[in-house]
Formats: structure tokens, C-alpha cells, sequence
């Protein structure tokens, strides 16, 4: 009869438990802290009143040698943004939190063109800082809500890893006949891109109610090339240009950004908000911050 030993079993089960722990221990975690997330969430719109989505992009350092990888607006942020403002009703203010770098000219204007045709007030509320792409977000929101120490960036567009109105310098300190086809090329492209966003920006915030004259000032200011793309734009600076700009951030604001310290690994989606369709404050139904 063959001999069974016990302890040979338990040992087994111990490295078997082990390593089931250490399988399961990173998404039981990450599962932890979209619910802690979700927690915050739906204080907030309960206290608002609003559907709050978040877009937080964050500079991870990952794997054994920390090499950078750095999260910005996508299309994918895009489709989970519009989703969100398609699940609000039209009369339920929306509560944009921002925190990122800036991203795809394509994916943040599809997100600015939602915000501002959304009827209801639209907040965008910056707690550390919102460039590039992320300005172009907030410049479609009835109210700014912002850090005293947050900042926004300008929108002046970018060919490739170089400034548009850098190249189009060239065209004035040498003569055509110098200057090699792709420079040429990449300065025909470089006006049309300057144009587009300043007409777009002038078209954007007179949508919002601002008068063309200072939607034009705001845009040659921003999208033009006077500052370097990173140059930090601050509140007082963007209240001098007439910006509807606050710096009453809510507290739980400050909260969620604590949940979103720089993770090792796997992130949970960057665009987040409760999954539910939401009826107006005036009717039944989900409400802001009542679990489905």
C-alpha cells in the first residue's frame, strides 16, 4: 500500500496558495481602487448634482529598469467621453475633471465639440494642470474650475515634434530658392494648421457667448505661437484674457487625485464614470450618486 505523506500535501497546497495569491493579489487590488474611485465619484455628483467624468493621465514608470511611458488623450479616450455626456441628459450639468498633458488634436476636439453642445452648465475642473489638448477641453466649458496653482498651455499646433509657427520662420529669414521642398511642404502645412485652430478656437468660444472680437484676441494669443508649446498659462494670466476661470475646487476633488498616484503595471482606463444612464434631477430613476 503506498505511503501518503501529510506534510508533503500541506507543503503543496501552501506553494499552491501562494502562488494563486500571487496571481490574483494585482487585479484584486486594481479592482480596490476603480471601487474607491467609483466611491469618490458618487459623492461628488451627489453633492453637485452633475455626471462627473474624470480624464487623468499620468508619467508611469514601469518594469525593472523604469523605462517612462507617458499617457495622453487618445481616440480611446475620446469614445469613453462621448459615451459618458450620450448617457446624461441634457439638463444634468457635467463635471469634467482633467489632469493630463495634452494628446490628439483629433480626439480632444471631438471632446470639446460634446462639452459644448452639451445644454447644461459644463464644468471643467483642472486640479495640477491641463496642456495642449487639455486647454482645448476646458475652453469649452461655462466655467473653468482650477488650482490657484493649476495651469493650462497653450493650443498652438504641432507638426510633427516641431512648433508651426517655428517653420513658417523659416519662409521669412531665407529666400524660397534656399529653402529644401520638405521645409516648403511642412510650411504650407504648418500655416493651414495655425489657421484651422484659431478659426476653430474663435468658432468654439463664441459658441460659449463670447464676443468674436475677444474669441479672436484669446486665439491669437494661444494658437499662434507666442508662447513655447509647455509655457504654463496661469489663473491670473487666463483671467486677464476674460476667461470665465474660478479656483473653487472641490475637496473631493483633491480626494480622487489621491487615488491616482503612479502605479507599477496594469492601469485601469484613464476616462472613467459610473456606467449608467442617468434621468434628469427632476424625474425618478438613477439619479447622481445613487448605486443602479
Amino acid at each position: 500500500m503506498p505511503y501518503y505523506d501529510p506534510f508533503s500535501y500541506l507543503f503543496s497546497l501552501m506553494w499552491f496558495l501562494l502562488f494563486l495569491f500571487i496571481i490574483l493579489s494585482p487585479w484584486y487590488k486594481r479592482m480596490a481602487l476603480i471601487r474607491a474611485r467609483e466611491e469618490v465619484i458618487r459623492k461628488l455628483e451627489k453633492k453637485r448634482k452633475s455626471r462627473v467624468i474624470t480624464m487623468i493621465h499620468r508619467q508611469e514608470q514601469i518594469g525593472l529598469f523604469g523605462i517612462p511611458i507617458i499617457r495622453f488623450i487618445t481616440i480611446e479616450d475620446s469614445e469613453r467621453v462621448l459615451r459618458a455626456i450620450r448617457m446624461t441628459p441634457p439638463d444634468m450639468p457635467i463635471d469634467f475633471i482633467i489632469h493630463t498633458p495634452g494628446g490628439l488634436a483629433l480626439a480632444a476636439t471631438q471632446i470639446a465639440n460634446a462639452l459644448v453642445k452639451h445644454k447644461a452648465p459644463v464644468r471643467v475642473i483642472v486640479p495640477h494642470y491641463a496642456m495642449s489638448g487639455g486647454t482645448l477641453i476646458a475652453l469649452a466649458a461655462d466655467e473653468i474650475i482650477m488650482d490657484e496653482n493649476a495651469v493650462l498651455g497653450p493650443v498652438d499646433p504641432q507638426i510633427g515634434n516641431l512648433p508651426a509657427a517655428s517653420i513658417l520662420k523659416v519662409l521669412e529669414k531665407k529666400e524660397p530658392k534656399d529653402i529644401e521642398d520638405q521645409t516648403l511642404i511642412l510650411a504650407d502645412v504648418s500655416q493651414k494648421a495655425i489657421r484651422q485652430m484659431v478659426d476653430y478656437l474663435i468658432d468654439l468660444l463664441t459658441k460659449k457667448g463670447m464676443s468674436e472680437e475677444q474669441a479672436r484676441r484669446i486665439a491669437d494669443e494661444l494658437a499662434t505661437g507666442k508662447w513655447t508649446h509647455d509655457y504654463p498659462l496661469t489663473v491670473e494670466y487666463l483671467k486677464s484674457l476674460g476667461l470665465p476661470i474660478s479656483t473653487d475646487v472641490p475637496e473631493e476633488v483633491y480626494e480622487l487625485m489621491e487615488l491616482y498616484e503612479q502605479p507599477m503595471g496594469s492601469q485601469p482606463p484613464s476616462v472613467q464614470y459610473i456606467p449608467v444612464p442617468y434621468k434628469s434631477p427632476q424625474g425618478g430613476g438613477n439619479q447622481p450618486g445613487t448605486p443602479s
